[in-house]
């Protein structure tokens, strides 16, 4: 399916912002099923300096600086790209999860090494027994990882509940699962710290959802979880929905969590107080 993303970030300022500089992670990566067509990053008033280089994870970050003084800023990305629906693998056949977490720990080749990097804490995820505790439900012994992977999803879908006002971006992951309340990046928060807990490979994927689909967060940026297991390689369980990604999720960066992949973060100078607007729409376009 050809789909075209447009996302819309809009900041008023109640006074005149001198400078401001910013980043951002809006371009959208090529997946084994999204080959992206096309690529335009609009920012306005136009930047004084725009620079772009590839992360750590292999994301595209654009940076840019504005020094003409402004009480409005505009980022606009659209990205037109072919998503193809996969068939999701046979989750039974995956090993024993205690199999994975020694692979993983071997590090002894490119993907274990990477895989192992995706173990320990990071800004936004804590490891620790109460994730562990909640994990045991589902990774009861000699369960194929990806089936464990799958319930542990289900049950953040099942037993959590979809609040925006009960969260905000630095509401700590300890705090989520007390309160079984938040939003997608708390879901997938909860979800990795839980896999992190077991010593097994868990990142945070950043996107969209398609406008027209059925699902819990569309029409905003959106964030799912991608374990990785020998042979099957990264597999994407978004918890939010109940789902492993398909041909509905359009897949922007991957880092360890929200902080590594934020689609827009920056400093100004001046501006005084400010009001953001963030608008998302992911269509289908004819071939």
């Amino acid at each position: 399916m050809k789909l075209l993303a447009t996302h819309i970030t809009r900041y008023w300022y109640s006074g005149p912002v001198s400078m401001c500089h910013t980043e951002v992670h809006l371009t959208p990566r090529p997946r084994t099923n999204q080959s992206i067509l096309e690529f335009a990053l609009d920012v306005s008033p136009t930047p004084d300096s725009l620079l772009s280089h590839e992360d750590y994870f292999g994301n595209e970050v654009t940076f840019f600086s504005i020094a003409e003084p402004h009480r409005e800023l505009s980022i606009t990305s659209r990205c037109l790209a072919n998503v193809d629906a996969v068939a999701p693998p046979a989750l039974d056949l995956s090993p024993a999860w205690e199999q994975v977490r020694e692979e993983a720990a071997k590090r002894d080749t490119p993907e274990t090494f990477e895989a192992g990097q995706f173990v320990f804490e990071s800004p936004s995820i804590r490891v620790g027994a109460p994730f562990a505790q909640y994990a045991a439900a589902s990774f009861t012994a000699g369960r194929p990882f990806l089936s464990a992977v799958e319930d542990l999803s289900r049950r953040i879908f099942t037993e959590f509940h979809y609040d925006r006002r009960a969260t905000t971006i630095g509401t700590p992951v300890d705090e989520v699962l007390a309160s079984r309340r938040g939003v997608c990046q708390d879901f997938a928060h909860v979800m990795i710290a839980c896999l992190r807990s077991l010593n097994l490979p868990a990142r945070y994927v950043s996107g969209y959802l398609r406008t027209g689909g059925d699902f819990v967060g569309k029409g905003a940026s959106h964030a799912w979880v991608s374990a990785w297991c020998p042979v099957f390689g990264w597999q994407d369980f978004d918890p939010t929905n109940n789902v492993m990604p398909r041909g509905d999720h359009f897949t922007v960066a991957w880092g360890r969590d929200y902080s590594d992949v934020t689609p827009v973060k920056g400093v100004a100078l001046g501006g005084g107080e400010q009001v953001i607007s963030v608008s998302v729409d992911v269509s289908p376009q004819p071939d």
